[in-house]
Parts: structure tokens; sequence; C-alpha cells
């Protein structure tokens, strides 16, 4: 008993620091800001565009690739191929290489003097300062986050299910839709979260393909070297509180839909 209870001290302790380490910086940042100083950014209209900007951007990241990055997971879930573990170390690529070099990466594919930037062009999609450059950097920094959460869920669904229904005639789309899917789904969920979170907080990718129209990050970082500290807080500190909204929200949504499904 008494060994147990040390343990558990032990483990307190260091939960307890480590939550401090991540809980200290923020509500530092919250209580360094005053009720002006929210008011006036929430009145601001370039931090109001900026961040409507941002959440859009990582939603429409996550809807556009997210469609083919699900079947690719059930795909690298279920079948085994030469070269598949180089395959899973690739996908990790966009989230170990530093983001700055990301974005270097992305431009050379979307610039004016590509193929696809200038087929982009043709349509009146423009890429490098446009929104479709940030989409593109949001994505490629957060898919990783997806595509590994759903193989994981989709690892995890029994494969007799889906056998048992082809066996009863069931198609394989319809195997995929109404056995596969709906059992990875709580894994699915996660994931598409943390892409939409972790898009919304790029800035190294972005900023190389896209400084303007400015998303949240850009212009927290914008007003940072051009007028200090006390200029950037108040909107770091607005943009915090709104993607943790967001966050809880999706939170809360996964976990009520995982509810009802039991």
């Amino acid at each position: 008993m008494l060994k147990s209870w040390k343990i558990r001290i032990v483990f307190l302790f260091f939960s307890g620091f480590v939550l401090l380490f991540i809980i200290a910086p923020l509500l530092g940042m919250f209580l360094n800001t005053s009720v002006d100083e929210y008011t006036e950014t929430l009145a601001d209209k370039q931090v109001m565009q900026s961040i409507r900007l941002t959440l859009f951007s990582s939603l429409a990241g996550v809807i556009i690739f997210g469609i083919a990055a699900i079947p690719f997971s059930y795909f690298l879930a279920r079948k085994s191929f030469p070269g598949k573990g180089l395959v899973n170390g690739v996908i990790d690529l966009p989230v170990v290489i530093p983001h700055s070099a990301a974005g270097i990466a992305i431009l050379g594919i979307v610039s004016r003097g590509s193929f696809i930037g200038q087929a982009g062009e043709a349509v009146g999609i423009q890429f490098v300062g446009g929104v479709a450059g940030i989409v593109v950097a949001m994505a490629f920094v957060s898919i990783p986050f997806l595509i590994n959460a759903a193989r994981d869920g989709f690892e995890a669904v029994p494969e007799r299910l889906e056998k048992a229904a082809l066996n009863l005639g069931a198609s394989p789309f319809r195997v995929f839709f109404t056995v596969s899917l709906p059992l990875a789904r709580r894994h699915i969920l996660t994931g598409l979260t943390m892409m939409w979170a972790r898009g919304l907080s790029e800035f190294g990718a972005v900023v190389i393909i896209a400084y303007h129209p400015m998303v949240a990050p850009v212009l927290i970082w914008e007003r940072f070297t051009s007028f200090g500290l006390s200029y950037a807080r108040p909107v770091a500190a607005v943009f915090v509180v709104v993607c943790l909204a967001v966050f809880v929200a999706m939170r809360l949504l996964s976990a009520e839909k995982k509810g009802n499904r039991v």
C-alpha cells in the first residue's frame, strides 16, 4: 500500500507539472490582455477577416482532401504491398519536415510557372497569394493526422464482419459504407478534428505560399514584428479562444455521435 501511495504522488506531481507547462503560458497571455484590448481586437475588421479566412481555409482543406484520404486510409489498413512501410513513412513527412521547407516544396508545384499553377490560372484559381494556396498549404501539413487516425480505425474493424457482408451478397462499396466506415467513424472524426485544428495553426507553409490575404497566424506574426508584443498579444488571445471553442465543439460533436451510435 505504501509503495502504491508513493507512486501515485509521483505521477500526480509529473501530471501537474505537465499540465502547468501547458496552461501557464496561455493563462498568462489571457490575464495580460485587458478587457479594452479584447474589445478593440474584436472590433478590428482585419482581425475578424483573418480569423474567418483561417477557419474557412482549414475546413476547405479537410473537406477537399479528406474525401480522398479516407479511402486511401482504408487501402493502407487492408492491403499489403511492397514498399508499404516506405509509403507510411512518406505520409508522416509533412509533420516531420520544417514547415518553411514544406511551403517551398508546395510553391514549386503551384507557382505560376508550374503546370498546376498555369492550369489553375486558366480556370481562375490563384494559388500563390490566393486562398487556394492557403488551403493547399494547410491541408499538406495536416493531412497525416487524418490518414493515420482513419487507418488505425479501419485496422480495428474485424475483417470477418466485412467478409460476412460480402458473403451475404453485399457489394464492396456497400460493405465499405455500411460496415467499415460506421465502425471506424470514431477514429475518422478524431482525425478530421485534428486535421482541421492543425490547419488552423499553420504559419510556416502558408506565409511562403500566400502572405496576403493574411490568415490569423500570419497576422499575429506581422503585428509582433511590426509593432511589438502589446499589439500581437490581443490578437493571439482572441484567436486561441476561437480555436479552443472550435476544437471543443468538434470534440463534443464527436462524443455525441459516438454516444448515439452506442
